[in-house]
């Protein structure tokens, strides 16, 4: 097994759009599959702010769909306990789908990952180019970290907020599993369709 192949990415999304998942993969809001009915996590500002964007490659955030490399992120904690104005989503209704960086290699797609987060001025980005370099380019120290808030570094949290973004809608076979917070979510996700050996409860990876 590759490096690649255990370098995970973690994209979150609300229980309800999973059997669109299960279905046509992580489709891309412009897309011919995309989930008409979407159920949206998150701060709307900030995800109007990302969509016009403008990357050093010229094209636009809202190109893409954004993965993180770690779970418990900063966006995460904002969703869960419903800060700027974000209506809360309980942690049993928010679902990790997993990836691979080699898998979405794998498959052919277009992508662009950063140090920070993508709309933060001192992150910088990083075309597919450089993906032999990822290990050294990220701190994964901080990606993996629970906590983010360190007065002796004030830049952890933009850190462990690095992100992979894809152009391009990734394949359903492309993702590995789906991690939930308890056994309801789990069996929900199951019923609706997904296998049960994909299917991981792991509470340490919310709130």
């Amino acid at each position: 097994m590759s490096s690649k192949d255990e370098i995970y990415l973690y994209r979150m999304t609300h229980i309800e759009n999973i059997p669109h998942i299960l279905q046509n993969g992580i489709t891309h809001s412009k897309s011919d599959k995309s989930n008409l009915d979407y159920v949206p996590i998150g701060d709307s500002t900030l995800i109007s702010t990302r969509s016009t964007f403008l990357l050093k490659n010229g094209k636009q955030l809202g190109q893409y769909i954004p993965f993180y490399f770690g779970d418990r992120t900063p966006m995460l904690y904002v969703v869960q306990k419903g800060y700027n104005m974000v209506t809360p989503t309980p942690a049993e209704e928010i679902v990790y789908c997993v990836c691979s960086v080699q898998k979405i290699i794998d498959q052919r797609l277009n992508f662009v990952f950063t140090d920070g987060h993508a709309v933060d001025s001192f992150s910088s980005q990083y075309s597919a180019s450089a993906i032999n370099k990822i290990k050294s380019l990220l701190d994964f120290e901080a990606i993996e970290a629970k906590y983010w808030v360190d007065e002796n570094d004030l830049d952890r949290k933009r850190r462990k907020e690095a992100e992979f973004l894809v152009e391009g809608d990734i394949a359903k076979d492309a993702i590995l599993g789906y991690i939930t917070y308890n056994q309801n979510a789990k069996n929900k996700v199951i019923e609706f369709g997904a296998l049960e050996s994909k299917v991981f409860i792991k509470s340490t990876y919310y709130f």
